[in-house]
């Protein structure tokens, strides 16, 4: 194993975000209410996690949940559950496929990224980051369950880190009904990631070589593989 320093993800420094201007009623969000949102993959959304997400959405009733979705079965899936758990479907908003710059730049509209449990958002995780939306995640001690832990940690923002569900539940809703909180916590997003490694392309492919070149010398010096940590 190579463990390379700050986080195990690259990232794209030079990515663009759409200079276009979306406005919430164009994809379907009410005006006034919190925004959570989780772009994952439909099949990350696991009976437990989804449990969370609508004991969330019952805690701060000036809210809705914005998910991705790529075919109607999903759709009629989440809303059939999400009514199940006494949620109004009005209350789960579905992003439509958009490129990958709009994309980006629909972010804004969103307040807060909930997380998966177990399998975290990885790309999708950065994705959020990036465009300006702090991530909540749940960390477990998988691989797939601390990928969105790492990339917080290398963003100095570890108070979005949660270790139970109940947690979990507990943060989203106090961030979700306070709203000079997630105000300061996108301020320090916005200014932690300008010199964070976790988005500096050209820092992340010298570590890269580094470890090339150690494996390369210990190869050559007859030396048996190992571990090795760069720092």
């Amino acid at each position: 194993i190579v463990r390379l320093p700050d986080c195990y993800q690259p990232n794209n420094s030079q990515r663009k975000i759409s200079s276009r201007t979306f406005i919430r009623a164009e994809v379907g969000l009410p005006e006034n209410c919190f925004v959570y949102c989780s772009f994952n993959a439909n099949y990350k959304i696991t009976p437990e996690i989804f449990d969370c997400w609508m004991n969330i959405l019952r805690g701060n009733q000036s809210s809705v949940l914005w998910v991705y979705v790529d075919n109607d079965i999903a759709a009629d899936n989440l809303v059939q559950e999400a009514v199940s758990r006494g949620v109004k479907s009005n209350r789960i908003i579905f992003a439509k496929n958009m490129s990958n710059e709009d994309h980006l730049a629909r972010y804004k509209l969103a307040d807060l990224f909930l997380d998966t449990y177990p399998c975290n958002a990885h790309t999708t995780a950065s994705d959020a980051l990036w465009a300006g939306v702090p991530v909540l995640t749940l960390a477990g001690e998988s691989f797939a369950s601390r990928v969105a832990a790492s990339l917080l940690t290398s963003l100095g923002l570890t108070e979005l880190i949660t270790r139970s569900a109940d947690e979990y539940v507990q943060k989203a809703i106090a961030i979700g009904v306070n709203s000079s909180e997630i105000s300061a916590l996108k301020e320090r997003l916005n200014q932690n990631k300008k010199n964070a490694k976790l988005f500096d392309g050209k820092d992340r492919a010298k570590q890269l070589e580094k470890a090339f070149r150690i494996m390369h010398e210990r190869r050559i010096g007859g030396i048996a593989p190992s571990a090795i940590s760069l720092e």
